[in-house]
């Protein structure tokens, strides 16, 4: 796995950012069933993923990893940080993680210790 920190994919990042809200808006998502199992668990309902998604800021990238390249994106629901992982497919967005990052791993859940 290749991961690119948030400070080097800004002009990237409104690509990507465009591609996000595009599958949003034609309803091309799917949600893995380990996602919607965490989802259920933390109370995360569509909508709140959703807005995770798209108020969400690209944190990390992983070009290589999954079936499609993939980012993690931050997000916060009522004040409180979730991390989502999506996959950027040619022609959907896939939902493969929602978590609540680990304080010990994590510097303002948004850089990695």
């Amino acid at each position: 796995m290749v991961m690119t920190p948030a400070g080097n994919i800004n002009d990237n990042e409104d690509v990507l950012h465009d591609k996000i809200k595009l599958f949003i808006l034609t309803n091309s998502i799917i949600i893995s069933n380990h996602a919607g199992a965490r989802m259920f668990e933390r109370n995360i309902t569509s909508d709140d993923l959703i807005s995770l998604i798209k108020n969400g800021e690209i944190i990390e990238e992983y070009n290589d990893d999954y079936r499609c390249p993939a980012v993690l994106m931050l997000g916060k629901k009522a004040g409180t940080p979730h991390h989502v992982v999506v996959a950027i497919c040619k022609n959907r967005l896939i939902v493969v993680r929602v978590y609540l990052p680990n304080e010990d791993e994590w510097i303002n859940s948004k850089r990695r210790k």
